[in-house]
């Protein structure tokens, strides 16, 4: 009989990384899962080191769930954080009683407006649902009527793959309710105040004309025009954040660096459900579904030979045959996107779809609803950084799927 074979020596902990690394970032519970195998696999995945191996590797964070805002006349939506993975949900802030409105998700960090707060001085809330850090401020000098908000990381340099405890900002824009302009203001955490609020007018000749053909319409011929501000989620690129006015989809852009907010018009005037992206070039894009041929359009802004900014058609994606409805007389309609992920959320009477770019596969991601604006959030999730409770909740979950795989 032959003696057996001697046991392979163990792999070291360089190997073991590499291959950990490739475990997809939208499955975590993988990770979670091979936590469990043994203390150096454990030591492996907890290592700082390790995790920005693993966000470098996979250059994109995945979409771990997403919020939803609605309508001003709806009312806000129940306060729930609806999980896209396997991971469980995670806590919303309005677990402490209080009244909230979700407002922005973006590099790690949700932005919330805490309606009923104990201290009214500290009217918002940044929160990185990962690791449950929590920064509450007061809220802006303006007078709003109608609001929208964006919140993003502020650290020098930072590649906006894993920004958790940095510095971020918040630009406030708003439809005045006195004096029905539209008012900007930023919010630095690094300094604790607003900027003092700037205003667009009729010193604005894109705007300027806006307001003009608005007046000029039957229906606004013998009122007074509102800019109301979309409160929709907003894009921010470069030193540019970017919302929607409602009449015309047209744009404010607000520009961080010198404090001043500008009007580019929009490329389609005639849809009503829109949303403003950011594309794979860094560049301002836009989304809507044109009803008449149910076809997703999109653009991006451009800079043409001559210098000038200029809109260019880059995709149209025919929706009808790719898009669950119960009714074939209901639209699907453009709610939010997803950068990075190249994914746009369409909501149907059959659910709330994201629909992938390059493949065209389109997935369900939540139940039918009063869908306005999608607030994606993205962030990696690894054994390493998530709080100890959410570590405990998730390894067993993870555990019972591996008693019943």
């Amino acid at each position: 009989m032959a003696p057996p074979r001697p046991s392979p020596p163990p792999l070291i902990d360089d190997a073991i990384a590499e291959i950990l690394l490739r475990l997809p970032p939208d499955e975590p519970e993988h990770l979670f899962r091979a936590a469990l195998v043994c203390k150096p696999w454990l030591r492996v995945l907890c290592d700082p080191g390790f995790r920005r191996r693993y966000c470098a590797f996979h250059a994109a964070p995945p979409l771990l769930g997403l919020l939803h805002k609605r309508q001003v006349v709806e009312g806000d939506p129940p306060a729930r954080f609806a999980s896209t993975t396997s991971v469980p949900e995670f806590p919303h802030p309005n677990s402490y009683g209080r009244r909230t409105r979700p407002l922005d998700c973006r590099h790690g960090r949700v932005l919330v407006h805490m309606l009923a707060e104990e201290d009214e001085n500290k009217e918002y809330l940044v929160w990185d649902p990962v690791t449950g850090e929590r920064h509450a401020f007061p809220g802006p000098d303006i007078d709003w009527l109608i609001y929208t908000a964006a919140v993003f990381c502020a650290a020098d340099g930072c590649g906006h793959l894993d920004c958790h405890g940095g510095p971020f900002r918040v630009v406030f824009m708003a439809t005045d309710d006195r004096l029905e302009i539209v008012k900007a203001s930023a919010y630095s955490s690094e300094t604790g105040v607003w900027t003092a609020p700037v205003s667009l007018g009729d010193g604005c000749k894109t705007y300027a004309k806006h307001e003009q053909e608005a007046l000029e319409e039957g229906p606004y011929r013998f009122r007074r025009y509102t800019p109301y501000v979309q409160p929709r989620r907003g894009a921010v690129t470069g030193d540019g954040i970017y919302f929607t006015l409602r009449r015309g989809n047209d744009i404010i852009k607000y520009d961080l660096r010198n404090d001043c907010l500008s009007m580019i018009n929009a490329p389609s005037h005639s849809a009503y459900d829109v949303a403003l992206m950011v594309m794979e070039d860094s560049s301002l894009g836009f989304a809507c579904v044109d009803y008449e041929c149910c076809s997703l359009y999109l653009w991006s802004m451009r800079v043409n030979s001559k210098g000038a900014a200029e809109w260019v058609q880059r995709r149209v994606i025919k929706l009808e045959t790719i898009m669950p409805v119960v009714n074939p007389n209901y639209k699907p309609f453009v709610v939010g996107s997803a950068k990075g992920v190249g994914v746009i959320f369409l909501s149907t009477d059959a659910g709330l779809f994201t629909i992938h770019l390059k493949s065209k596969h389109v997935r369900k991601v939540d139940e039918p609803d009063v869908y306005f604006s999608v607030l994606p959030y993205m962030s990696f999730y690894t054994p390493g950084i998530v709080l100890p409770w959410l570590v405990s909740s998730t390894l067993f979950f993870v555990a019972a799927l591996c008693m019943f795989a």
